[in-house]
């Protein structure tokens, strides 16, 4: 085993990206649930985003334009799970299960013209005089344009459910739907909007994947991502702060894992592929104790 292998610049670099997005998909939930809406079907969303994000980049030409249409597929998706649940009071845990087969099938019916088309070139920001300096400037300031979108995603949602008045109404929602219902605040109105702004988040994400991470489709590409995301969400007691640093252990151990098996280190594979999935267990066990809003989960009934 060669650790002299191992660019620690690279390495703390890599993990930007390898974070984004879960990062993108976890905001986007971590939105929906301050809401009182547990939906299970992140997964199923962003693997409908990394293929309707990758259809359309490869259509046009133009990698933006399939993060947009990726934002729509999702956001769409999401809509139906939305109109389930808050609409038709289906169980929001079964709905999201098959939202995620849903998604998963779909895209895999959707990409079966795509496998092995390269998606088109989205190149990394090099930031005047930032980008230049010794070590924080490869780690930081040499990304593509999505890495920073993600981070300003994070710091508006922040600044939404911490300072306006929109953000006190979603969350006075996810505490109790009823009062804020008494209030004649449109608790449906609300929680579909969250929905579908957390689709959209999800969408994005999975199309990071396709459009920057490999890029390229592959069915099954999330690989248990949104599942992870979902996982952030509770180890951050809801606050995105702290869902950004849970987003970069995964991304870190991800990367270390990878750099340990290009190394040779002398540990099967298929315990080093597993580590960040086992360490996103530990911590969650060892981290969670913030308090769920306290209508997450719970069916809204209007006639109340």
């Amino acid at each position: 085993m060669d650790l002299s292998s191992i660019n620690p610049i690279l390495l703390l670099a890599s993990l930007m990206v390898a974070a984004t997005p879960i990062i993108l998909a976890a905001i986007g939930e971590l939105v929906v649930e301050r809401a009182g809406v547990l939906n299970l079907g992140v997964e199923g969303m962003m693997i409908t985003g990394a293929v309707c994000g990758f259809i359309v980049a490869v259509g046009t030409g133009n990698p933006w334009l399939g993060f947009a249409g990726a934002a729509v597929g999702g956001a769409l998706l999401s809509l139906c799970f939305g109109i389930l649940t808050q609409y038709l009071l289906s169980n929001q845990v079964a709905t999201g299960l098959a939202l995620t087969l849903f998604g998963l099938g779909l895209s895999a019916l959707l990409g079966q013209g795509y496998i092995g088309i390269k998606a088109p070139d989205f190149p990394d920001w090099h930031i005047p005089l930032l980008g230049d300096i010794p070590v924080i400037g490869p780690i930081v300031f040499q990304h593509d344009p999505m890495v920073y979108v993600g981070l300003f995603i994070v710091l508006l949602v922040w600044w939404f459910l911490r300072f306006t008045r929109g953000g006190l109404i979603l969350r006075a929602v996810g505490e109790n739907h009823d009062a804020a219902h008494a209030l004649g605040y449109k608790v449906r109105r609300i929680r579909i909007m969250a929905i579908m702004f957390g689709g959209a988040c999800a969408g994005l994400g999975g199309a990071y994947l396709s459009l920057v991470r490999v890029p390229q489709w592959t069915e099954g590409m999330t690989a248990g991502a949104g599942w992870i995301a979902l996982a952030i969400v509770v180890f951050a007691s809801w606050k995105p702060g702290r869902l950004l640093l849970g987003a970069y252990l995964f991304g870190g151990v991800t990367v270390l894992q990878l750099n340990l098996q290009a190394a040779g280190l002398a540990i099967p594979v298929e315990y080093l592929s597993m580590s960040p999935y086992l360490a996103t267990i530990v911590v969650l066990v060892i981290m969670s104790s913030g308090r769920a809003p306290g209508s997450l989960g719970r069916i809204f009934h209007a006639s109340r």
